[in-house]
């Protein structure tokens, strides 16, 4: 999410309440495994590709319903059958980009983010356990609540103002500073070796890129949130759009971690 300076607060209360429940229901399917945070993980792409659709293309109802679908049966597909159905993933990005839409091109690229995300956040909980995906979130929030707070306070110059107006470096830069701490904590009380001191902030680095990207989406649509879901956040896009960027990341740097995996 963004960070800014000298802006309004009374967003916060309803922010607060919004993000603890995401948090609830999020921390009990996270707990349990298996089913529920597969059903979990499917119903949330599904929805986040609804919004990137009808982002994308806002007189195609249909279109964006059967899309969101699809992609929530993918990565249930995948899920259930580990990496032999890898290629399921591939399938909702090849239909968002071949469809008659704006920037199909980027859209297939935010669709192809949006199913590596789901794929590694399973994946991620099925090899490293529960530690794996609190370390993943945890950056994601910890940098999400530095930039926001710091951000509000601080001010300064902003990060990216022809994409992302409110976004700041100070929040930024604070956002990279709580990832190393998180970080750090992780090596010295947690199953990571050495090695997440130096991933953590790029991780949050790709969390705040995955909200560049979104807002550049948002932009180009000419609206202010990807729906009206989640009270105080927007959409599950503006919610988990820096989630999508960290997993990400991650998906393509675990190899150099020596974090387990389910695959």
């Amino acid at each position: 999410m963004t960070s800014s300076a000298g802006g309004s607060w009374t967003d916060l209360r309803t922010r607060v309440i919004s993000a603890a429940v995401l948090l609830g229901v999020g921390g009990i399917d996270l707990i349990l495994g298996g089913v529920p945070l597969m059903l979990l993980v499917a119903v949330v792409t599904g929805l986040m590709m609804w919004e990137l659709a009808r982002l994308t293309a806002p007189m195609a109802m249909l279109d964006a319903v059967g899309l969101g679908l699809g992609a929530a049966l993918c990565v249930l597909i995948d899920a259930s059958f580990g990496g032999v159905t890898f290629a399921f993933l591939t399938l909702p990005a090849i239909a968002l980009a071949l469809t008659p839409r704006r920037d199909a091109t980027m859209a297939g690229l935010c669709a192809l983010a949006l199913m590596l995300s789901a794929h590694t956040l399973i994946d991620l909980r099925y090899g490293a356990g529960i530690a794996g995906v609190l370390w993943l979130v945890g950056i994601v929030v910890a940098a999400d609540t530095a930039g926001y707070f710091v951000g509000r306070s601080l001010g300064g110059a902003k990060f990216w103002p022809a994409i992302s107006p409110k976004k700041t470096w100070s929040g930024t830069i604070a956002g990279w500073g709580a990832a190393v701490i998180l970080g750090l904590g992780f090596w010295l009380f947690g199953p990571a070796n050495w090695t997440v001191i130096f991933v953590s902030p790029l991780i949050a680095f790709a969390g705040q890129m995955g909200d560049i990207a979104e807002s550049w989406v948002k932009r180009r649509a000419g609206v202010k949130d990807s729906s009206a879901l989640i009270p105080g956040h927007g959409g599950f896009l503006d919610r988990f759009d820096a989630l999508t960027g960290a997993a990400v990341a991650f998906f393509i740097l675990s190899p150099f971690m020596g974090w387990p995996t389910g695959s």
